[in-house]
Protein backbone atom coordinates (compact mmCIF):
# COMPACT_ATOMS: atom_id res chain seq x y z
CA UNK A 1 0.00 0.00 0.00
CA UNK A 2 1.50 3.38 -0.67
CA UNK A 3 0.24 7.06 1.11
CA UNK A 4 -1.61 8.06 -2.22
CA UNK A 5 -3.96 4.65 -1.53
CA UNK A 6 -4.53 5.88 1.70
CA UNK A 7 -6.53 8.77 0.62
CA UNK A 8 -4.56 11.30 1.95
CA UNK A 9 -4.89 15.24 0.57
CA UNK A 10 -2.40 16.69 -1.92
CA UNK A 11 -0.50 18.39 0.19
CA UNK A 12 0.19 15.83 2.36
CA UNK A 13 1.52 13.16 -0.08
CA UNK A 14 3.76 16.33 -1.53
CA UNK A 15 5.50 16.71 1.80
CA UNK A 16 5.59 12.81 2.52
CA UNK A 17 7.30 12.26 -0.93
CA UNK A 18 9.70 15.28 -0.27
CA UNK A 19 10.77 13.44 2.54
CA UNK A 20 11.41 9.94 1.09
CA UNK A 21 8.71 8.14 2.23
CA UNK A 22 7.68 5.86 -0.03
CA UNK A 23 5.73 3.29 1.43
CA UNK A 24 3.83 3.58 4.76
CA UNK A 25 5.23 1.63 7.96
CA UNK A 26 2.83 -0.89 9.72
CA UNK A 27 1.39 1.46 11.73
CA UNK A 28 0.54 4.15 9.88
CA UNK A 29 -0.71 1.64 7.11
CA UNK A 30 -2.78 -0.11 10.20
CA UNK A 31 -3.92 3.14 11.81
CA UNK A 32 -4.46 5.96 9.02
CA UNK A 33 -7.44 4.53 7.07
CA UNK A 34 -9.36 4.11 11.06
CA UNK A 35 -8.01 7.57 11.67
CA UNK A 36 -9.22 9.13 8.23
CA UNK A 37 -12.88 7.41 9.27
CA UNK A 38 -12.73 9.78 12.38
CA UNK A 39 -12.51 6.41 14.87
CA UNK A 40 -10.78 6.51 18.12
CA UNK A 41 -8.25 5.04 18.23
CA UNK A 42 -6.01 2.57 21.00
CA UNK A 43 -2.16 1.77 19.10
CA UNK A 44 0.93 -0.22 20.46
CA UNK A 45 3.92 0.12 19.07
CA UNK A 46 7.40 0.07 19.98
CA UNK A 47 9.24 3.57 19.62
CA UNK A 48 11.05 3.67 16.46
CA UNK A 49 8.06 2.68 14.11
CA UNK A 50 6.29 5.98 12.98
CA UNK A 51 3.87 6.46 15.67
CA UNK A 52 4.29 10.20 15.10
CA UNK A 53 3.21 10.47 11.63
CA UNK A 54 0.80 7.86 11.65
CA UNK A 55 -1.48 10.45 13.83
CA UNK A 56 0.20 13.97 12.62
CA UNK A 57 -0.86 12.65 8.79
CA UNK A 58 -4.69 12.28 9.14
CA UNK A 59 -5.31 14.83 11.95
CA UNK A 60 -3.76 17.79 9.26
CA UNK A 61 -5.86 15.91 6.84
CA UNK A 62 -8.82 16.20 8.73
CA UNK A 63 -7.60 20.18 9.87
CA UNK A 64 -7.62 21.12 6.48
CA UNK A 65 -10.38 19.28 4.88
CA UNK A 66 -13.19 20.39 7.27
CA UNK A 67 -14.32 23.37 8.38
CA UNK A 68 -13.77 24.01 12.03
CA UNK A 69 -16.31 23.88 14.97
CA UNK A 70 -15.62 27.64 15.84
CA UNK A 71 -14.85 30.13 13.11
CA UNK A 72 -12.82 32.41 14.31
CA UNK A 73 -9.07 31.98 14.90
CA UNK A 74 -8.40 33.87 17.88
CA UNK A 75 -8.00 31.27 21.01
CA UNK A 76 -8.83 28.37 18.98
CA UNK A 77 -7.23 24.98 19.32
CA UNK A 78 -8.49 22.52 17.24
CA UNK A 79 -6.34 19.50 17.84
CA UNK A 80 -4.32 18.76 21.43
CA UNK A 81 -1.20 16.54 21.38
CA UNK A 82 -0.55 16.05 25.38
CA UNK A 83 3.89 14.48 25.60
CA UNK A 84 5.29 13.42 28.52
CA UNK A 85 8.17 15.32 27.78
CA UNK A 86 9.56 18.43 26.34
CA UNK A 87 12.06 16.63 24.05
CA UNK A 88 9.22 14.58 22.19
CA UNK A 89 6.88 17.57 22.23
CA UNK A 90 9.22 19.49 20.08
CA UNK A 91 10.11 16.09 18.26
CA UNK A 92 6.35 15.80 17.39
CA UNK A 93 5.96 19.69 16.40
CA UNK A 94 8.92 19.56 14.11
CA UNK A 95 6.93 16.67 12.45
CA UNK A 96 3.62 18.80 11.94
CA UNK A 97 5.84 21.41 10.70
CA UNK A 98 7.51 18.92 8.03
CA UNK A 99 4.07 17.38 6.49
CA UNK A 100 1.96 20.05 6.65
CA UNK A 101 4.25 22.61 5.57
CA UNK A 102 1.65 23.11 2.34
CA UNK A 103 -1.06 23.06 4.38
CA UNK A 104 -1.44 27.10 5.66
CA UNK A 105 -2.17 25.24 9.28
CA UNK A 106 -0.63 27.08 12.35
CA UNK A 107 0.85 24.50 15.06
CA UNK A 108 2.44 25.65 18.31
CA UNK A 109 4.38 23.79 21.12
CA UNK A 110 4.58 24.85 24.92
CA UNK A 111 6.28 23.17 27.40
CA UNK A 112 8.23 24.36 31.30
CA UNK A 113 11.56 25.13 31.65
CA UNK A 114 11.17 28.20 29.68
CA UNK A 115 8.79 31.65 29.70
CA UNK A 116 5.53 31.48 28.95
CA UNK A 117 5.15 35.06 27.70
CA UNK A 118 5.64 33.88 23.63
CA UNK A 119 3.37 31.20 24.30
CA UNK A 120 0.79 33.31 25.96
CA UNK A 121 0.62 35.57 22.31
CA UNK A 122 0.84 31.90 20.26
CA UNK A 123 -1.94 31.30 21.86
CA UNK A 124 -4.03 34.14 21.70
CA UNK A 125 -3.15 34.48 18.07
CA UNK A 126 -4.89 31.03 17.62
CA UNK A 127 -3.06 27.82 16.59
CA UNK A 128 -4.58 24.56 14.73
CA UNK A 129 -2.79 22.21 16.36
CA UNK A 130 -1.28 22.70 20.18
CA UNK A 131 1.73 20.04 21.06
CA UNK A 132 2.02 20.05 24.68
CA UNK A 133 3.54 18.98 27.88
CA UNK A 134 0.54 18.33 30.98
CA UNK A 135 2.30 20.76 33.55
CA UNK A 136 2.78 24.02 31.27
CA UNK A 137 -0.56 23.63 29.63
CA UNK A 138 -2.73 23.39 32.89
CA UNK A 139 -0.65 25.98 34.43
CA UNK A 140 -1.93 28.01 31.47
CA UNK A 141 -5.55 26.85 32.02
CA UNK A 142 -5.26 27.89 35.29
CA UNK A 143 -4.26 31.42 34.24
CA UNK A 144 -7.24 31.61 31.48
CA UNK A 145 -4.36 31.72 28.55
CA UNK A 146 -5.52 28.96 27.13
CA UNK A 147 -9.13 27.22 25.96
CA UNK A 148 -9.86 24.17 24.97
CA UNK A 149 -13.66 24.52 24.28
CA UNK A 150 -12.83 23.95 20.44
CA UNK A 151 -10.29 20.69 20.34
CA UNK A 152 -12.15 18.09 17.81
CA UNK A 153 -8.91 15.93 18.28
CA UNK A 154 -7.03 14.88 21.70
CA UNK A 155 -4.20 12.83 21.60
CA UNK A 156 -2.14 11.23 24.50
CA UNK A 157 1.54 10.05 22.99
CA UNK A 158 3.47 7.79 25.11
CA UNK A 159 0.87 7.35 27.87
CA UNK A 160 3.11 4.82 29.67
CA UNK A 161 5.79 7.46 30.10
CA UNK A 162 2.92 9.49 31.54
CA UNK A 163 1.81 7.17 34.09
CA UNK A 164 5.88 6.19 34.94
CA UNK A 165 6.19 10.18 35.72
CA UNK A 166 2.97 10.56 37.80
CA UNK A 167 0.85 12.20 34.92
CA UNK A 168 -2.08 10.92 34.89
CA UNK A 169 -3.63 12.74 37.52
CA UNK A 170 -2.81 16.09 34.95
CA UNK A 171 -4.19 14.03 31.92
CA UNK A 172 -7.30 13.90 33.42
CA UNK A 173 -7.71 17.65 34.75
CA UNK A 174 -6.95 18.31 30.84
CA UNK A 175 -9.65 16.05 29.36
CA UNK A 176 -12.01 17.66 31.68
CA UNK A 177 -11.62 20.87 29.45
CA UNK A 178 -11.69 19.29 26.32
CA UNK A 179 -15.63 18.27 24.76
CA UNK A 180 -16.65 15.55 25.17
CA UNK A 181 -17.70 15.12 21.41
CA UNK A 182 -14.21 14.51 19.73
CA UNK A 183 -11.81 11.53 18.50
CA UNK A 184 -9.49 10.50 20.53
CA UNK A 185 -6.42 8.80 20.03
CA UNK A 186 -3.87 6.84 23.07
CA UNK A 187 -0.64 5.45 21.75
CA UNK A 188 1.39 3.75 24.07
CA UNK A 189 4.47 1.63 24.06
CA UNK A 190 3.07 -0.90 26.84
CA UNK A 191 0.01 -1.07 27.75
CA UNK A 192 -0.32 -1.66 32.15
CA UNK A 193 -3.16 -2.01 33.86
CA UNK A 194 -3.80 1.90 34.47
CA UNK A 195 -3.35 2.44 30.75
CA UNK A 196 -5.74 0.06 29.45
CA UNK A 197 -8.18 1.24 32.09
CA UNK A 198 -7.31 4.96 30.86
CA UNK A 199 -8.28 4.52 27.66
CA UNK A 200 -11.39 2.44 28.50
CA UNK A 201 -12.62 5.66 29.99
CA UNK A 202 -11.77 7.83 27.20
CA UNK A 203 -12.12 6.28 23.94
CA UNK A 204 -15.38 5.50 21.86
CA UNK A 205 -15.28 2.08 20.67
CA UNK A 206 -11.98 2.49 19.38
CA UNK A 207 -9.75 0.83 16.44
CA UNK A 208 -7.22 -1.46 18.09
CA UNK A 209 -3.83 -1.64 16.85
CA UNK A 210 -1.22 -3.72 18.17
CA UNK A 211 2.07 -3.50 16.18
CA UNK A 212 5.50 -5.24 17.23
CA UNK A 213 5.23 -6.85 20.53
CA UNK A 214 7.27 -5.84 23.10
CA UNK A 215 9.35 -8.67 23.37
CA UNK A 216 10.30 -8.65 20.26
CA UNK A 217 13.63 -7.05 19.74
CA UNK A 218 15.48 -6.19 16.55
CA UNK A 219 17.35 -9.28 14.75
CA UNK A 220 20.11 -6.74 13.50
CA UNK A 221 20.67 -5.73 16.96
CA UNK A 222 24.17 -7.92 18.36
CA UNK A 223 22.78 -8.30 22.39
CA UNK A 224 25.40 -9.35 24.86
CA UNK A 225 25.97 -9.08 28.61
CA UNK A 226 29.53 -8.07 30.98
CA UNK A 227 29.06 -9.34 34.84
CA UNK A 228 30.97 -6.82 36.41
CA UNK A 229 30.83 -5.03 39.92
CA UNK A 230 29.13 -2.21 40.58
CA UNK A 231 32.46 -0.69 42.02
CA UNK A 232 33.94 -1.99 38.89
CA UNK A 233 31.45 -0.35 36.28
CA UNK A 234 32.89 3.18 35.47
CA UNK A 235 36.11 1.70 34.13
CA UNK A 236 34.09 -1.18 32.40
CA UNK A 237 32.53 1.63 30.99
CA UNK A 238 35.62 3.89 29.90
CA UNK A 239 37.90 0.38 28.74
CA UNK A 240 34.16 -0.25 26.08
CA UNK A 241 34.49 3.74 24.39
CA UNK A 242 38.31 3.29 24.84
CA UNK A 243 38.76 -0.17 22.75
CA UNK A 244 35.79 0.60 20.05
CA UNK A 245 35.15 2.46 17.17
CA UNK A 246 31.87 4.47 18.21
CA UNK A 247 29.30 6.49 15.52
CA UNK A 248 27.05 7.48 18.45
CA UNK A 249 26.30 5.58 21.37
CA UNK A 250 23.41 6.01 23.88
CA UNK A 251 24.15 5.04 27.29
CA UNK A 252 21.25 4.73 29.95
CA UNK A 253 21.23 5.42 33.56
CA UNK A 254 18.19 4.11 36.00
CA UNK A 255 19.02 7.82 37.91
CA UNK A 256 19.64 11.33 37.15
CA UNK A 257 22.14 11.81 39.16
CA UNK A 258 23.49 8.63 38.25
CA UNK A 259 23.86 10.09 34.69
CA UNK A 260 25.61 13.28 35.74
CA UNK A 261 27.93 10.67 37.90
CA UNK A 262 28.84 8.60 34.60
CA UNK A 263 29.44 12.01 32.13
CA UNK A 264 32.21 12.88 35.27
CA UNK A 265 33.47 9.34 35.17
CA UNK A 266 34.13 9.15 31.82
CA UNK A 267 36.15 13.06 32.13
CA UNK A 268 38.26 11.62 34.36
CA UNK A 269 38.90 8.74 31.74
CA UNK A 270 39.72 11.40 29.02
CA UNK A 271 36.32 10.69 27.35
CA UNK A 272 33.49 13.21 26.62
CA UNK A 273 30.17 12.61 26.77
CA UNK A 274 26.78 15.43 28.07
CA UNK A 275 23.66 14.12 29.50
CA UNK A 276 20.27 14.75 29.06
CA UNK A 277 17.58 14.23 31.90
CA UNK A 278 14.76 15.81 33.75
CA UNK A 279 16.61 17.68 35.97
CA UNK A 280 18.47 19.72 33.27
CA UNK A 281 17.22 23.18 31.48
CA UNK A 282 15.26 23.11 27.89
CA UNK A 283 18.57 25.13 26.80
CA UNK A 284 21.21 22.21 28.11
CA UNK A 285 19.03 19.63 27.06
CA UNK A 286 18.49 21.36 23.82
CA UNK A 287 22.58 21.83 23.17
CA UNK A 288 23.16 18.31 24.15
CA UNK A 289 20.80 16.87 21.97
CA UNK A 290 22.11 19.09 19.21
CA UNK A 291 25.60 17.61 19.84
CA UNK A 292 24.55 14.20 19.90
CA UNK A 293 23.06 14.65 16.09
CA UNK A 294 26.06 16.42 14.95
CA UNK A 295 28.34 13.83 16.46
CA UNK A 296 30.66 17.08 18.60
CA UNK A 297 29.25 14.86 21.01
CA UNK A 298 29.33 11.23 20.13
CA UNK A 299 28.30 9.95 23.90
CA UNK A 300 24.88 10.68 25.19
CA UNK A 301 23.83 9.78 28.87
CA UNK A 302 20.08 9.63 29.49
CA UNK A 303 17.35 8.31 31.72
CA UNK A 304 14.60 6.33 30.02
CA UNK A 305 11.86 9.53 30.55
CA UNK A 306 14.66 12.10 28.36
CA UNK A 307 15.13 9.47 26.16
CA UNK A 308 11.52 9.23 24.80
CA UNK A 309 12.37 12.11 22.81
CA UNK A 310 15.36 11.04 21.03
CA UNK A 311 15.14 10.00 17.93
CA UNK A 312 18.03 10.00 16.51
CA UNK A 313 19.50 7.72 13.24
CA UNK A 314 22.57 6.01 13.38
CA UNK A 315 22.98 5.28 17.02
CA UNK A 316 25.73 1.95 16.80
CA UNK A 317 26.02 1.13 20.73
CA UNK A 318 23.21 1.19 23.10
CA UNK A 319 24.36 0.50 26.99
CA UNK A 320 22.33 -0.32 30.01
CA UNK A 321 24.69 1.23 32.29
CA UNK A 322 21.87 -0.35 34.75
CA UNK A 323 19.64 -2.24 34.47
CA UNK A 324 16.19 -1.12 34.14
CA UNK A 325 13.30 -2.28 36.81
CA UNK A 326 11.13 -3.45 33.98
CA UNK A 327 12.52 -5.68 30.95
CA UNK A 328 9.93 -3.96 28.31
CA UNK A 329 12.15 -1.23 29.08
CA UNK A 330 15.20 -2.75 28.22
CA UNK A 331 13.24 -3.50 24.24
CA UNK A 332 13.15 0.13 24.01
CA UNK A 333 16.26 1.00 24.68
CA UNK A 334 18.03 -1.15 22.60
CA UNK A 335 15.85 -0.09 19.97
CA UNK A 336 17.58 3.19 19.36
CA UNK A 337 20.14 0.92 17.39
CA UNK A 338 19.48 -1.35 14.77
CA UNK A 339 17.01 0.93 12.60
CA UNK A 340 15.95 1.35 9.34
CA UNK A 341 18.08 -2.14 8.24
CA UNK A 342 21.65 -1.46 10.25
CA UNK A 343 22.82 -3.20 12.28
CA UNK A 344 23.72 -2.33 16.12
CA UNK A 345 25.01 -3.32 19.07
CA UNK A 346 23.86 -3.26 22.73
CA UNK A 347 25.64 -4.41 25.78
CA UNK A 348 24.02 -4.40 29.15
CA UNK A 349 26.32 -4.25 32.78
CA UNK A 350 25.08 -6.23 34.93
CA UNK A 351 26.34 -6.55 38.74
CA UNK A 352 25.45 -8.72 41.47
CA UNK A 353 22.33 -6.90 42.65
CA UNK A 354 20.87 -6.93 38.92
CA UNK A 355 20.76 -10.49 38.38
CA UNK A 356 17.47 -11.17 38.93
CA UNK A 357 16.48 -8.42 36.12
CA UNK A 358 18.68 -9.81 33.62
CA UNK A 359 16.63 -13.04 34.18
CA UNK A 360 13.11 -11.34 33.60
CA UNK A 361 14.82 -9.65 30.35
CA UNK A 362 16.01 -12.92 29.19
CA UNK A 363 12.14 -14.53 29.86
CA UNK A 364 10.65 -12.08 28.55
CA UNK A 365 12.86 -11.36 25.14
CA UNK A 366 13.13 -15.50 25.08
CA UNK A 367 16.99 -14.87 24.55
CA UNK A 368 20.27 -15.80 26.24
CA UNK A 369 22.47 -12.91 26.22
CA UNK A 370 25.91 -13.17 24.94
CA UNK A 371 28.61 -12.88 28.00
CA UNK A 372 30.89 -9.63 27.43
CA UNK A 373 33.91 -10.12 28.96
CA UNK A 374 36.43 -7.95 26.86
CA UNK A 375 35.68 -4.96 28.71
CA UNK A 376 36.64 -6.00 32.67
CA UNK A 377 40.21 -7.51 33.72
CA UNK A 378 38.73 -8.53 36.39
CA UNK A 379 38.10 -12.35 36.46
CA UNK A 380 35.61 -12.19 39.13
CA UNK A 381 33.63 -9.94 37.08
CA UNK A 382 33.91 -12.24 33.99
CA UNK A 383 32.52 -15.22 35.73
CA UNK A 384 28.98 -15.41 35.86
CA UNK A 385 27.04 -13.98 38.75
CA UNK A 386 26.03 -16.94 41.40
CA UNK A 387 22.28 -16.36 42.94
CA UNK A 388 21.81 -14.20 45.56
CA UNK A 389 21.55 -16.70 48.80
CA UNK A 390 18.62 -15.82 50.82
CA UNK A 391 18.26 -14.40 54.11
CA UNK A 392 17.73 -17.72 55.38
CA UNK A 393 20.88 -19.41 54.14
CA UNK A 394 23.03 -17.16 55.73
CA UNK A 395 23.77 -17.30 59.29
CA UNK A 396 23.20 -14.24 61.90
CA UNK A 397 26.22 -12.49 63.27
CA UNK A 398 24.73 -9.80 65.55
CA UNK A 399 22.16 -10.71 68.14
CA UNK A 400 20.07 -7.75 68.45
CA UNK A 401 18.76 -6.63 72.15
CA UNK A 402 15.28 -7.63 72.52
CA UNK A 403 15.01 -9.37 69.72
CA UNK A 404 15.08 -13.33 69.27
CA UNK A 405 18.04 -13.86 67.15
CA UNK A 406 21.35 -16.83 66.58
CA UNK A 407 24.50 -17.14 68.29
CA UNK A 408 27.39 -17.73 66.43
CA UNK A 409 27.54 -21.14 67.14
CA UNK A 410 23.84 -21.48 65.27
CA UNK A 411 22.10 -22.33 68.63
CA UNK A 412 19.17 -19.88 69.17
CA UNK A 413 19.28 -17.04 71.31
CA UNK A 414 16.66 -16.94 73.49
CA UNK A 415 14.48 -14.09 73.95
CA UNK A 416 14.34 -11.40 76.88
CA UNK A 417 12.73 -8.28 77.48
CA UNK A 418 14.56 -5.63 78.56
CA UNK A 419 13.34 -5.61 81.63
CA UNK A 420 14.06 -8.83 83.06
CA UNK A 421 18.34 -8.11 81.54
CA UNK A 422 17.99 -5.62 83.73
CA UNK A 423 16.52 -6.75 86.75
CA UNK A 424 19.06 -9.65 86.67
CA UNK A 425 21.75 -7.45 86.01
CA UNK A 426 19.99 -5.16 88.96
CA UNK A 427 20.00 -8.75 91.28
CA UNK A 428 24.16 -10.11 90.18
CA UNK A 429 24.94 -5.47 91.36
CA UNK A 430 23.27 -6.51 94.52
CA UNK A 431 24.51 -9.89 95.61
CA UNK A 432 28.07 -8.84 94.86
CA UNK A 433 27.63 -5.74 97.40
CA UNK A 434 26.42 -8.12 99.99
Amino acid sequence: MSFRELGLAEPLLRAVAAEGYVTPTPIQSASIPHLLAGRDLLGTAQTGTGKTAAFALPILHRLLTTPPRYPSRRDRIRALVISPTRELASQIADSFQTYGRETGLRHATIFGGVGQSPQVRILRDGVDVLVATSGRLLDLLDQGHADLKGVEILVLDEADRMLDMGFLPDVRRIVHHVPTERQTILLSATMPRPIAELADSLLKNPARVYIAPVAATAKLIEQSVCFVDARQKPRALARFFKTRSIERALVFTRTKRGADRVVRDLAQSGIRATAIHGNKSQSNRQRALEGFKSRRTPILIATDIAARGIDVEGISHVLNYDLPHEPETYVHRIGRTGRAGASGIAVSFCDHAERKLLQAIERLTRTALAVENSVSNDEQAKAPVPEIASSADRPHQIVRRGRPGVRRDGARQPFQSNRRRSAGRARNRSRSAS
